[in-house]
């Protein structure tokens, strides 16, 4: 995953539409976790999705989204154009992606809050899978690409879920056709200790297996996801001031 979001400028069950969820109050992650009695977020509660930072156990990426399906199949949710995020930044502000590569691990980091500039992202996610889909649209809704990101199987909480990323991604376009992204990044991940020669296996596995998803075409990318859009009566979720509190209980 690129720093500060993947490359790239919302009905409940892929291309079914379901208008139940209105947004929640009180902002995201203020909610019980589920928001109902199965487990699960009804559409339309605002939550977080956030990352730890690499080697570490503090957070550094904080996104408020909107759900947009939730059920044993798989966490659909909208970050929409706007959104205040956090996202990791140098010790002396500049962007992350602007160091070079050989010093982009090992310089100091803090982070800084800021707004999604680009379109909006649908974020899915399937339980105990290491890797989240994200679909990005150019302006006027035209699909652009499905971005694989490998990561930890998300963890969840009351408010949220939580991951950490593991550098390599797959970016997947309209045709089917498919390319590895961020390999460099992942190379300097290893030489700069934040990816053991054990976690590179399995983020390998991952990747592996992801392709196979993608040449068969399986879910999520035969699901028409491309084909939703966001219920204009949700608002843009806001940031909360505790995004980066330690959740009591996790689950996965």
């Amino acid at each position: 995953m690129t720093e500060g979001g993947a490359t790239g400028h919302g009905e409940e069950g892929g291309p079914r539409r379901d208008r139940r969820g209105t947004a929640a109050t009180g902002g995201p992650g203020h909610g019980t976790s589920g928001g109902g009695t199965d487990g699960h977020w009804a559409p339309g509660t605002q939550v977080l999705w956030r990352y730890r930072e690499n080697g570490g156990a503090r957070f550094h990426i904080a996104r408020p989204v909107t759900v947009v399906r939730d059920d044993p199949e798989v966490l659909a949710a909208w970050m929409a154009p706007g959104t205040e995020c956090v996202k990791p930044v140098l010790a002396d502000g500049t962007p992350v992606h602007r160091e070079p590569l050989r010093t982009r691990y090992t310089k100091p980091r803090t982070v800084q809050r800021g707004r999604w500039t680009g379109t909006g992202v649908l974020k899915l996610a399937r339980p105990g899978e290491p890797w989240s889909v994200w679909l990005f649209w150019d302006r006027g809704w035209q699909f652009k690409n499905w971005y694989v990101n490998l990561e930890e199987p998300l963890s969840r909480w009351a408010g949220g879920v939580d991951s950490e990323d593991h550098f390599l991604d797959i970016s997947v376009h309209p045709d089917r056709s498919w390319h590895w992204r961020d390999e460099d990044e992942f190379a300097q991940a290893r030489r700069d200790g934040l990816v053991d020669a054990a976690l590179a296996r399995r983020v390998r596995k991952a990747g592996r297996d992801a392709v196979a998803v993608i040449s068969r075409w399986g879910a999520p990318f035969s699901d028409s996801w491309q084909n939703w859009r966001p219920d204009p009566s949700w608002t843009v979720p806001s940031l909360p001031p505790d995004w980066d509190r330690t959740p009591a209980h996790l689950s996965s």
